[in-house]
């Protein structure tokens, strides 16, 4: 991009200035760069990754184990499902690992967008897990088999303590980075199961109630599927580029009209580069003050990330009459 000017005059009468903002502090050409102060999670979960795929393989060993050893097709089952879990758990460390990958002269953002694919693919995983057990679930009713109680209590008791220890790793990043929160549900979600398998097991232990442990699995689906259902939502909107839930385009767009000097704000976009990393563009018709541009533009990178956790905004400002505003970005659009 060019940097800030006064002179060159296009035929239309504008005159353009480009700045794109980020922050990392340092500062060249036509970068215009906010400050640190907003908070972000940390930046990689890797170890986090690393001690609960390690600690979820370990309890897949010990459940089927126990399950194949007393014939519990409850255990054999919740193994299964807990293996599909750390293949979702993988695909989460996949996406942030690829994400911290360096930018190429192709692949200009990098691989940022893999976390939103992550995202994504861990929603659905989790969706066809619990469609699967909710499926055996419905089956046991009509046919139900016999549940060694004690064992199955105190086997899903472990797993209550490795799924809840995995969640834990990831509380950190789970309200800042939509990836790290499927590896979070995904987590909760097995503890849950645990707990539910827990009751069930125990409960059956003492009235042997064989029809409670496809209702205790049924409760659990519903619970799962609601706390899904937001993850493969957000998921979506991300990867068709739609400003992500945490930022209002109203308030951004407000913000900007009100800056000094500014009469118009149109071709306004934000959107998710990453599920932690917040990208706008926007054009700003400023009349004149030619002279303070740098400062400006300095002063709403900077504004940008503070109030709405912007981090690479890109700005033009035409300081004539001449704008052309993009006939894809009405005014006047839909708010939903």
């Amino acid at each position: 991009m060019a940097s800030p000017t006064s002179s060159g005059e296009p035929a239309a009468g504008a005159v353009h200035d480009h700045a794109h903002g980020h922050s990392h502090g340092h500062s060249h050409g036509a970068h215009a760069h906010g400050g640190h102060g907003h908070h972000h999670a940390p930046a990689s979960f890797g170890r986090a990754f690393a001690i609960g795929t390690a600690l979820n393989l370990a309890y897949i060993a010990l459940e089927a184990g126990y399950g194949l050893r007393t014939g519990s097709m409850a255990l054999l089952a919740d193994a299964g499902h807990n293996l599909s879990d750390v293949l979702g758990l993988l695909l989460a460390w996949g996406g942030a690992t690829l994400a911290q990958r360096a930018a190429t002269a192709r692949r200009t953002y990098g691989f940022r967008s893999s976390t939103i694919l992550a995202a994504l693919g861990n929603a659905v995983a989790l969706l066809l897990a619990i469609g699967a057990i909710g499926w055996e679930a419905i089956g046991r009713f009509a046919n139900p088999e016999p549940v060694p109680g004690g064992v199955v209590a105190w086997v899903a008791a472990v797993g209550i303590l490795v799924n809840g220890f995995t969640a834990w790793l990831f509380v950190g990043g789970r309200d800042t980075d939509l990836n790290v929160r499927g590896a979070y549900l995904h987590m909760v979600a097995d503890a849950a199961v645990s707990a539910g398998v827990v009751i069930a097991g125990i409960t059956i232990a003492f009235t042997g109630w064989q029809w409670l442990d496809p209702t205790i699995s049924l409760v659990v689906v519903l619970l799962i599927a609601y706390g899904t259902w937001g993850l493969l939502r957000e998921s979506v909107d991300l990867a068709l580029q739609a400003v992500p839930s945490h930022v209002d385009p109203t308030a951004v767009r407000s913000y900007l009209l009100a800056l000094p000097g500014v009469t118009g704000v149109h071709d306004l976009h934000i959107w998710g580069m990453s599920t932690t990393d917040t990208a706008l563009t926007a054009h700003l018709i400023r009349p004149g003050h030619a002279d303070d541009a740098d400062v400006f533009l300095s002063d709403v990178a900077h504004a940008l990330e503070e109030r709405f956790g912007i981090r690479h905004p890109t700005i033009q400002i035409e300081r004539g009459t001449g704008a052309h505003p993009c006939h894809h970005c009405p005014d006047v659009v839909a708010t939903s």
